[in-house]
């Protein structure tokens, strides 16, 4: 028994996230229909933008990554940081940044087109994160030599969003960050600490702004403020809720009636469980959940370090913040406005999505195999 390179594309995982994908478009479908033709005069004008800026661009950008030898991102990996932190610091220029009613500075409107520059961060982040931790070795088991500069290059892009301020960002990329340091082989009590950082600035955070304090007391305490601040998630209960085991069927939601906000975007998940049941819903978790195992299966047989990080890095991203959309939306986590990967609505997200996908494909088109040799 010897360990072989397999020059073959891992099918099944490009399958679990095509299903992901098409569920996500017949999702939209429904969920935006009232909205969009409120606003717009046209039921389908969401899922429309969703194929003309999402899917279609994706694709291209998934053939490309997925033919690009991914090592190729680990030799340049200094110019994708500084790519990375030029893209978030976009945002911050006048006239080209918008800024939302909430006072976030999240996007960029190019002509007509709006763009969430963290969403291609995330990816940088990624790339750049495993080919300094792969370089880095077991230097990261030091303090001075390795772990302490991680931190600092990792802080900055997490700075930078948190200074749009976008703290449900923020949270993706310090869990990925959390994820691949803890991954390298860094030792635990350097992990213990750099968790205690984490809860040290969400807390932070939270005293700096009144209105995440009333976010969290929402959140602990729902029902206090019904038609108020905890509109939104009581909303959302009641939409899982009213769905029960084997939902309303599929488009006849009757909180997508506009009585459910974003109903296209981080509260999608809520109108699936009222739609379809919760045990539809379930059975998507689980599909989500297989995909990203077969992810974290690709990164194990990766021929490098680098590989595996990277492999790693996408799947934890991908959890992470599915975890945060589907945890607030059943009460388990605060609510941040994160979208719901593959599903939400979002052009750039599902855009840089199909791009992660593509890389984690050329990964599994050289990863090892155990084989018999005669």
């Amino acid at each position: 028994m010897t360990l072989a390179h397999k020059q073959t594309t891992d099918y099944v995982l490009l399958v679990f996230f095509s299903i992901l994908v098409i569920f996500g478009l017949l999702m939209l479908t429904s969920a935006a229909a009232s909205i969009g033709y409120d606003r717009f005069g046209d039921r389908f004008f969401f899922v429309k933008r969703q194929l003309l800026y999402g899917v279609l661009p994706g694709i291209v950008a998934f053939l490309l990554m997925a033919k690009i030898p991914y090592q190729v991102w680990s030799r340049y990996y200094w110019l994708v940081y500084g790519a990375t932190i030029i893209i978030l610091c976009l945002v911050f220029i006048p006239g080209l940044g918008t800024t939302l009613d909430t006072g976030s500075h999240s996007w960029i409107q190019v002509g007509n087109i709006s763009v969430q520059p963290s969403e291609f961060a995330k990816l940088g982040f990624i790339l750049f994160l495993a080919a300094y931790l792969s370089h880095s070795g077991r230097q990261i088991r030091d303090v001075k030599k390795g772990f302490l500069f991680t931190l600092i290059f990792g802080f900055i892009p997490i700075g930078l969003v948190l200074l749009q301020p976008d703290v449900g960002t923020a949270s993706i990329f310090f869990g990925i960050f959390f994820g691949m340091v803890f991954l390298s082989g860094a030792k635990l009590w350097h992990i213990a600490g750099l968790a205690l950082a984490g809860v040290a600035g969400f807390v932070a955070m939270i005293a700096i702004a009144p209105y995440r304090a009333a976010r969290l007391m929402t959140f602990l305490h729902p029902e206090l403020d019904p038609l108020g601040i905890g509109y939104h998630i009581n909303q959302a209960f009641l939409a899982i809720g009213s769905g029960g085991w084997f939902g309303l069927g599929y488009g006849h939601s009757r909180q997508k009636f506009e009585y459910l906000p974003e109903v296209h975007g981080d509260s999608i998940f809520a109108i699936i469980a009222e739609e379809l049941g919760v045990i539809f819903a379930a059975g998507f978790i689980i599909l989500l959940l297989l995909a990203v195992i077969r992810g974290l299966r690709i990164g194990k047989y990766a021929p490098d370090q680098y590989g595996r990080l990277l492999s790693s890095g996408i799947m934890i991203w991908f959890i992470v913040q599915s975890f945060l959309n589907i945890g607030a939306m059943v009460g388990l986590m605060p609510l941040t406005g994160i979208p719901l990967p593959f599903i939400s609505h979002g052009g750039t997200a599902l855009l840089v999505a199909f791009a992660a996908v593509g890389v984690v494909i050329n990964i599994s088109k050289q990863q090892k195999k155990y084989e018999n040799k005669v």
